[in-house]
């Protein structure tokens, strides 16, 4: 397996993830969502929309924005309710959103050249070094998407956990793998 068929699987598997998170999100009233927990964004519905407004600014920057915004964020702090909750209403809402978003990545995956993995990505930070741009090897701003989406994943099956979700979701790579192969 060479370097872009490693990127596009680990995207494969990043987006079979969130489907499961989301459909485990889904067995909970919004008032167990926004619950506060003290991990990951504060609340098991933060940190959904946390991964997914990740997800959306560095497609955009990976396509040429070096500062992106999702719809309706005004620097960091999607519209919603005071607590900063975000746009997106409801489970529902961002699962179609999320399936848009996944849309637009399984297309500039696919064209996607192993030259490409080598050229710079520009990005204006929201975080460390806010409002400086830095330049990235693009290969390592595909791995940090799939590493982050990694990292956040663990926080919300822990928040899942916390909040009683009895059948929390089979996220490994190697289950993926197993599944495909059983259908396949």
């Amino acid at each position: 397996m060479n370097a872009l068929a490693i990127v596009r699987r680990l995207h494969e598997h990043r987006a079979w993830v969130n489907g499961k998170l989301l459909t485990a999100a889904d067995t909970l009233p919004m008032s167990r969502l926004t619950q506060p927990l003290a991990i990951g964004q504060g609340s098991l519905w933060k940190t959904l929309v946390h991964l997914f407004a990740a997800e959306f600014v560095w497609l955009e920057a990976l396509e040429g924005n070096p500062d992106p915004l999702l719809p309706g964020d005004v620097r960091g702090k999607l519209p919603g309710n005071q607590e900063g909750e975000g746009a997106l209403g409801d489970v529902d809402e961002l699962r179609r959103s999320w399936l848009a978003l996944e849309d637009r990545w399984r297309a500039y995956l696919e064209r996607l050249s192993v030259e490409d993995l080598e050229r710079d990505v520009l990005k204006v930070s929201t975080s460390s070094g806010k409002g400086k741009t830095h330049v990235t090897r693009r290969a390592d701003v595909l791995l940090h998407v799939c590493t982050h989406a990694q990292y956040t994943t663990a926080q919300a099956i822990n928040m899942m956990r916390q909040l009683g979700v009895h059948e929390l979701p089979d996220v490994m790579l190697i289950s993926l793998a197993r599944q495909q192969g059983a259908s396949g």
